[in-house]
């Protein structure tokens, strides 16, 4: 056709890859056209002559990972995997931004398809790349033995001016230019402008020097020079000691009407815009979403490249299985998220006659138990508190610059890095991630924690220090609402353990569960651990809520519900009102979440509906309760901030006691 006479391939498929997108943004009415504009050349360079990828298998473990941390850019990145021949049909592109369609606003995590992550809430992307080449660093160290590399992948990360200005990104570039990350790749867009205008305005930094600052190699190119971006891919890739960043001079809307302006940025063009657009780049008026043929075939071609790598990698693999067996079972374990055989045979079991534990410190001991017999698979660390987490594999080395094969992860004061981190870790696949801090600092890492549920990424969060009971640190460190927070998250499952076996088992079940995060919730004061020749045979924390203790006499005529520490109290209570002839029942609810995941014949049974005296007792706000206490129950709980004392004198001082349970028990029994 005259257009194909015209350009040449290259300039052919970048215009295509630019128009598509163009027109997706056009059909919704809604998107960013700009970035796609800008950004074109710069993504055909890296995915025709350098990515390794086999659209045809989107999962090949040792694919690059590519991520478009400037989400807004998305229609940029189904364009290319419509051209490069993954699951996203020309319907779909026509279905941008609508109901059902694949091609969301921003990218949402699709493997199948050839998405590697969600990206859209800016520096997310840019830290999961961090974390996809961690992971890969971290695997090659591990299983890679001489003339064997079964793990030799690179990250490309696409971002923005707004990524460079997120904070997240300054954490996890930071501690990535630490570790030295020889294989990640970002690619920046610096076309200045955002949507308010230029981002004169507010950022003004020398983002190169800054970079330079925290050990990366730093590169200058035209983002419209092909050879220009080839060549400092090329350097890049050379740069095996350091995480590489190139910045690409580019123009937002290159070609449009709006080149240059905010107006490029965030919404769509004119019809006039889109037609004269179309008119500077020689294209069809009248055939949207046109693809010449030439074009087409051309970067489909990279599914025969990519069969081709994927089969020389089987190839090696092969070879690495008949050499290496026991490490490639390993290997495809952990890609595949499966538990090997006898993984959990030392879980601790902890004595009542045992001093009392606070559950950092037995969920501590679990986590050590499963350590060794998940070696390579289970990694984490925490945010410069892994000592008074309990958070350390004990024996095992830590991750550090060019040694990349320890378990023991340490992110530094990054709790918002760290979270985004393991976020890319966990996608990655191969293993399974875990960061810890303090509770109340979950709100640093909320997020980050929101987008792993969003994608139903498994990383596991150890938060200790779960209450008031934290003590003489005060108000700033003492969580009160962070309970409730985190329950609203959907996906995510949070486990406050009542004592050392409940937090061993809270182990246990987070890491057989693959569907989402888990969040750990741990205390820091001393718990006695309960007397189970009384109680319940065996924690059943995986069931979310168990009867803990029987009513005796009768049927129960009061329900005591609680997590945590203060299951201890509501034993206690128990006690006395059996002594005076109430029978009641206490239910330990490590798991809301796991709770509502059971038939509703078990949560009757739990809770039984006939039973309306209830109570609730919980060193948190009260929302949410309500859902399980009813119209006529009562809750003991706390809707203020803590105070600086002692642990006992807090919990006394805000009504964590048995008297009050009694007294409240009283009025309730009276009422009904």
């Amino acid at each position: 056709m005259a257009i194909a006479k015209q350009l040449d391939i290259d300039e052919l498929c970048v215009t295509t890859i630019r128009m598509l997108a163009v027109d997706c943004v056009q059909q919704a009415r809604s998107g960013h056209p700009g970035a796609p504009l800008g950004l074109a050349p710069a993504a055909y360079v890296l995915w025709d002559r350098f990515l390794k990828h086999h659209p045809a298998n989107p999962r090949w473990c040792d694919r690059d990972r590519f991520v478009l941390s400037a989400g807004h850019a998305s229609a940029l990145l189904y364009a290319l995997l419509h051209l490069y021949g993954y699951d996203i049909s020309l319907d779909d592109l026509r279905a941008f931004r609508q109901w059902g369609s694949p091609c969301a606003g921003h990218p949402e995590y699709d493997l199948a398809r050839g998405i590697e992550t969600t990206t859209g809430p800016l520096g997310q992307g840019f830290g999961n790349a961090v974390g996809f080449a961690l992971a890969e660093a971290h695997l090659a160290a591990h299983f890679n033995r001489p003339g064997h590399a079964i793990v030799d992948h690179f990250t490309y990360c696409l971002c923005s001016d707004g990524d460079m200005m997120e904070g997240v990104a300054s954490e996890t570039a930071s501690l990535a230019g630490h570790l030295g990350l020889g294989k990640l790749i970002a690619l920046y867009d610096d076309n200045h402008i955002s949507i308010e205008g230029r981002t004169e305005l507010a950022f003004s930094e020398d983002v190169g020097g800054r970079f330079s600052a925290y050990g990366w190699h730093v590169q200058k190119a035209d983002g419209h020079d092909r050879g220009a971006i080839a060549a400092a891919i090329e350097a890049a890739r050379a740069a095996t000691d350091r995480p590489s960043l190139v910045i690409l001079a580019t123009n937002i809307g290159y070609g449009s009407p709006v080149q240059d302006t905010a107006k490029a940025h965030g919404e769509p063009m004119s019809e006039a815009d889109h037609l004269e657009t179309k008119r500077f780049y020689g294209w069809p008026l009248d055939q949207p979403f046109f693809r010449p043929a030439e074009a087409l075939a051309h970067m489909r071609r990279a599914d025969q490249r990519g069969a081709a790598a994927e089969a020389d990698w089987q190839r090696r693999f092969d070879a690495y299985q008949r050499w290496h067996p026991e490490l490639a079972a390993d290997f495809l374990r952990g890609m595949a998220h499966e538990l090997p055989d006898g993984w959990d045979d030392d879980l601790p079991i902890f004595s009542p006659t045992e001093k009392p534990l606070a559950t950092r410190v037995s969920a501590g001991a679990a986590l050590n138990s499963f350590g060794a017999r998940l070696s390579g698979y289970l990694i984490g660390g925490s945010a410069d508190l892994a000592p008074s987490t309990k958070t350390l594999l004990d024996g095992q080395p830590g991750i550090r610059r060019h040694e990349y094969g320890g378990a023991n992860l340490h992110f530094g004061v990054r709790e918002h890095g760290m979270g985004t981190i393991c976020n890319g870790l966990a996608l990655h696949g191969g293993v399974r991630p875990y960061c810890s801090t303090f509770l109340v600092f979950s709100d640093y890492m909320r997020p980050s924690i929101r987008l792993a549920a969003l994608m139903r990424a498994p990383v596991i969060y150890v938060f200790t220090h779960d209450s008031i009971g934290l003590g003489e640190d005060g108000p700033t460190h003492q969580p009160v609402e962070h309970l409730a927070a985190l329950r609203a998250i959907p996906r995510l499952v949070v486990l406050r353990p009542a004592d050392a076996n409940e937090a061993a088992w809270a182990w246990h079940t987070a890491l057989q569960h693959r569907a989402g995060p888990v969040a750990l919730v741990l205390s820091r004061q001393n718990l006695p651990t309960l007397d189970r020749t009384r109680l319940a045979a065996a924690p059943n924390v995986a069931r979310g809520a168990y009867v803990l203790a029987e009513a005796e006499g009768g049927a129960p005529k009061l329900l005591l519900l609680a997590s945590g520490s203060e299951v201890i109290l509501a034993l206690q209570a128990r006690e006395k009102l059996q002594a005076d002839g109430v029978p009641t029942r206490v239910i330990s609810m490590p798991s809301w979440e796991l709770f509502e995941a059971q038939p509703r014949a078990y949560r009757d049974e739990v809770l039984p509906p006939r039973v309306s005296a209830r109570i609730a007792i919980e060193a948190g706000v009260s929302l949410g309760w309500e859902r399980y206490v009813g119209a006529r129950g009562a809750t003991i709980t706390h809707d203020e901030f803590g105070a600086s004392a002692p642990a006992a004198v807090a919990f006394e001082k805000f009504g964590f006691s048995v008297a009050r349970l009694l007294s409240e028990a009283q009025r309730l029994l009276r009422q009904a």
